[in-house]
């Protein structure tokens, strides 16, 4: 009564439509206070699994063959639970609408029905196959095409291969998340290629060539004179293809000097003549770090006869 005059009131049946239209059809306010609205058949849940390949599946692509244990509708009563020839009957509980509706004043309050869960029928004999849950348990094969440029955590989407829903309603989706194995020589960084290699002493100090790995095969870059342990050499359009199409990323060949750890006695005597020939003639670089250390300790002495004065 308090609405008249207002207007429009009188095209809506009950409160629960004009707050539905007020609040919004979605709106999850609406099912806090009257509870789940009636749909039609429900789809099925998702399911989700991991497929570990390879970094050269990765790199290429591949045809995956994937097995699992899904849910399936029952054969005999299809999905309804009921033994073949019957069918569930009507809840008399909540005469098959699946909800229990109480009104307090102007508001309606609907849960679910307790005797049918919110089903609006009930399994009185029930399948023996699947014991009334209308579902049995079965093993599948699937292919999965593995795109190139896959990395770890992509998820690959095949639909309606999930769980089953509502007798009539859709599968769910089957999501693959990829997981691809440690490569003994290459590490990925986005779309390129890394890769540690290690030389000796005499190839950094007099240069020379490598052969290096990567995912075409083995490839020989030269290591000019005076390389310096943790130098970076790029391999051009040799690391991994985007995803999206967007071109190859690069392989990154980063040299590591080794320091050996144990000479022969020839190699001890060379190492020494080698010191002793540093010692007198220091290198560029060397040179420039042993006099920034020493500009530093000299600093640090006049700061402090400063202070004492």
């Amino acid at each position: 009564a308090g609405l008249e005059g207002m207007g429009g009131f009188e095209d809506y049946h009950n409160a629960q439509d004009f707050l539905r239209e007020f609040l919004g059809g979605s709106s999850s306010l609406f099912g806090d206070i009257f509870g789940p609205r009636r749909r039609g058949p429900r789809p099925g849940h998702d399911i989700q699994m991991r497929l570990e390949i390879d970094l050269i599946d990765a790199d290429r692509g591949a045809t995956k063959t994937v097995e699992l244990t899904r849910p399936d509708l029952c054969v005999d009563c299809r999905g309804t639970g009921a033994r073949k020839g019957t069918t569930p009957a009507t809840c008399d509980y909540c005469r098959g609408t699946g909800q229990i509706v109480q009104s307090r004043g102007f508001f309606q309050m609907a849960t679910t029905c307790p005797a049918c869960g919110g089903e609006g029928a009930r399994v009185t004999d029930p399948c023996h196959t699947c014991r009334g849950s209308g579902r049995t348990q079965g093993k599948v094969s699937l292919q999965v095409d593995v795109r190139p440029g896959v990395d770890n955590g992509t998820i690959l989407l095949l639909r309606n291969q999930g769980e089953p829903g509502d007798p009539g309603a859709p599968r769910g989706n089957l999501r693959i998340q990829i997981q691809v194995r440690r490569h003994p020589f290459l590490e990925r960084v986005g779309n390129d290629l890394l890769c540690r290699f290690p030389i000796s002493f005499p190839q950094a100090a007099l240069g020379g060539e490598i052969e290096v790995p990567t995912l075409g095969g083995r490839e020989r870059i030269p290591i000019p004179k005076g390389t310096q342990s943790g130098e970076l050499f790029k391999l051009k359009g040799r690391g991994m293809p985007d995803l999206n199409g967007r071109g190859r990323g690069d392989e990154l060949v980063e040299v590591v000097v080794e320091t050996p750890s144990r000479l022969s006695a020839r190699q001890e005597e060379l190492f020494r003549e080698l010191a002793e020939l540093e010692h007198e003639n220091v290198s560029p670089k060397r040179k420039s770090f042993f006099e920034k250390l020493r500009d530093y300790f000299t600093e640090d002495a006049d700061g402090d006869e400063r202070d004492s004065a």
